[in-house]
């Protein structure tokens, strides 16, 4: 019985040393899985970033996805964007958008609200409403701003800008005025409608995020 045992025994003191190291090389595997992951990135907006009037590769998702790819970043962009969409439209789909997850948000709404003229105190409201909603799952967010039609008048372009300017100085918030920036108003960069920008003009737009946007994913726990 000794001898069966002592060869009993030798096992299981193997066993015992090995068992720290599987542990240990399980979480390394956990870790690694969780580094080698993609950042999934949520696209809340419009039809400027849903890329209306646009072929696909040449829309605003997918020159982002490119411009990422080509700067080694491994992101998976969650198309969120609905053409025709206004803040109240982008709110009440928040949840349905983040159904499969994500781990940052690019929310750009706003222009449907002022090319309709509506209270620029909604569009805050809608706005800052979807902002609370990311905070709670503690999703980093970029929000370009939009600016109002001049046509409206100096009293309604002065309040929907400052809609922006405050909910872009929220704490945790990266923000970018003018998502149009650079774009808006020139004939060579936009589309027939002199609204929506053509491919160079989408390709501008998104040379000009790409440091806000890295700066967006940097901020991914």
């Amino acid at each position: 019985m000794a001898s069966m045992g002592a060869g009993y025994g030798l096992p299981g003191r193997w066993r015992k040393a090995a068992f720290p190291l599987v542990c240990c090389l399980f979480i390394c595997g956990l870790a690694f899985s969780a580094a080698a992951a993609p950042i999934r990135l949520l696209i809340l907006g419009d039809s400027l970033t849903a890329g209306y009037g646009l072929a696909r590769a040449e829309g605003f998702q997918a020159q982002l996805a490119a411009a990422l790819k080509a700067a080694g970043r491994d992101v998976v962009l969650i198309d969120g964007a609905v053409s025709g969409d206004t803040t109240a439209g982008g709110r009440a789909r928040l949840d349905w958008a983040l159904g499969d997850g994500a781990d940052c948000a690019l929310v750009e709404l706003g222009g449907n609200d002022g090319l309709r003229a509506l209270d620029p105190k909604s569009t805050e409201a809608n706005l800052a409403a979807i902002l609370d909603a990311l905070a709670a799952r503690k999703i980093p967010v970029l929000l370009s701003g939009m600016r109002a039609p001049p046509n409206l008048g100096p009293e309604y372009v002065a309040a929907f800008d400052a809609a922006f300017a405050r909910l872009g100085a929220r704490p945790g918030i990266l923000f970018d005025p003018f998502f149009l920036e650079g774009v808006a108003g020139d004939p060579a960069l936009n589309q027939a409608d002199r609204i929506h920008p053509n491919p160079e003009g989408v390709r501008r737009i998104v040379a000009r995020l790409l440091p806000v946007v890295e700066k967006l994913l940097a901020g991914v726990r």
